[in-house]
């Protein structure tokens, strides 16, 4: 019976830690982030050590916006094409989600986390996507500050 208990209680501290995303916390999604690793649901990890592309979130105020692939440069540029993904974020039963559509297809991922330093989503796949906030790389000392 002791277990039971402390097994009840652990579960309802581990639910009760889960961070709920508000509408306010959205505007951190702006900018640009770096994929660090893959959670698979078997519970595996794949770590990523550096990226070529990194993905570049832009949500308005209406909870609308896009997402991009860019490439970061040496000189703390990115490279852009004009391709991207409609996205929008949507509140479900506690839950915020991202929609995403493109002309080929579309689907959506559950946001787990949102830090001004972490992004965690989930898809249909049950994998866990976790970023990192990127900054901008400039290894070419020429003194010019990047934006």
């Amino acid at each position: 019976m002791k277990n039971l208990v402390t097994i009840v209680l652990f579960s309802f501290l581990l639910v009760g830690c889960k961070q709920q995303i508000q509408s306010a916390d959205i505007p951190k999604i702006n900018g640009y982030w770096e994929i660090e690793k893959v959670v698979f649901d078997q519970g595996e990890d794949k770590e990523y050590g550096a990226n070529q592309n990194y993905d570049y979130f832009q949500i308005d105020k209406n909870n609308q916006g896009i997402r991009k692939k860019v490439a970061p440069q040496l000189d703390g540029t990115f490279l852009v094409d004009d391709s991207y993904e409609k996205v929008r974020v949507r509140f479900q039963d506690d839950k915020a989600y991202l929609d995403y559509a493109t002309p080929y297809m579309k689907y959506t991922e559950e946001i787990i986390a949102l830090t001004p330093e972490e992004l965690v989503v989930l898809n249909a796949q049950k994998k866990e996507y976790h970023y990192k906030k990127a900054t901008a790389i400039n290894i070419l000392g020429d003194g010019k500050k990047t934006k």
